[in-house]
């Protein structure tokens, strides 16, 4: 199994996070919310060999730290994976709209010169936006939309733009999830956490809550359990080659 999206960086309690991942055996990816915070986040995991460490600057700080602009592409050549990135359009945050489409647009452009990178990707109130990003970016890589949410419309966009999509156990408590969830297909399906932000009953989301979601998708794909992670296995496999 995996957990596609993991601030492991960002939990309270390192050897917590750690010791689920190293039990686990999961495929984990730790993403990053700022250049300056990468090459300390590899160090966290680098004796763990089945979690990756990605290569972020995300939205909501955009703007704070678009002067890392210039660490991120020294060090976009140490990784395969690039996130958290995006756009946010939601209140507080769609005042710097502006920086966030320049850093974005950056991103993009830069990881066009790559051809394989694997992006995590924020759309929250900005899915069109992003969607119009990718569309220009056809070469940026192949994208995971990160706890997506959307129109159906939308939604197909996405599936026509050769994006995957990853969720969470966080999701299942949202009816407006669910029904994007009800939209995707098995093929591009994908496991997060968004942990430590993600939360369920109050509690931190670890990479081993993912099970969760398993279950939720048996029951609404009318498959076997053991089926599921056999569709979440071939998934992973065929984003990574």
């Amino acid at each position: 199994m995996m957990d596609l999206h993991c601030h492991v960086d960002l939990y309270p309690d390192y050897n917590r996070i750690l010791e689920d991942i190293k039990s686990t055996g999961f495929y984990v990816l730790s993403v990053t919310t700022v250049p300056s915070a990468f090459e300390g986040t590899c160090n966290l995991t680098r004796n763990i060999k089945h979690c990756r460490t990605a290569l972020g600057l995300h939205p909501q700080l955009a703007h704070q730290r678009i002067n890392e602009l210039p660490l991120f592409d020294k060090l976009i050549p140490e990784t395969r994976y690039i996130g958290e990135i995006g756009l946010d359009g939601s209140r507080g945050y769609k005042d710097h709209f502006n920086d966030q489409l320049f850093v974005f647009n950056h991103i993009l452009k830069k990881c066009e010169s790559y051809g394989n990178k694997i992006l995590t990707i924020h759309s929250l109130n900005a899915v069109d936006e992003v969607l119009n990003c990718l569309g220009t970016h056809p070469k940026a890589g192949t994208a995971i939309l990160h706890w997506f949410l959307a129109t159906k419309k939308q939604v197909e966009k996405a599936i026509e733009l050769g994006c995957y999509f990853s969720i969470g156990p966080a999701m299942l408590s949202s009816n407006r999830a669910k029904k994007v969830i009800s939209w995707l297909p098995k093929n591009r399906v994908l496991l997060e956490t968004d942990g430590p932000f993600a939360k369920l009953e109050g509690n931190i989301v670890y990479p081993s809550n993912v099970i969760s979601v398993l279950t939720y998708l048996s029951d609404i794909w009318n498959i076997p359990y053991d089926e599921v992670r056999s569709v979440m296995k071939l998934n992973l496999v065929k984003l990574l080659k």
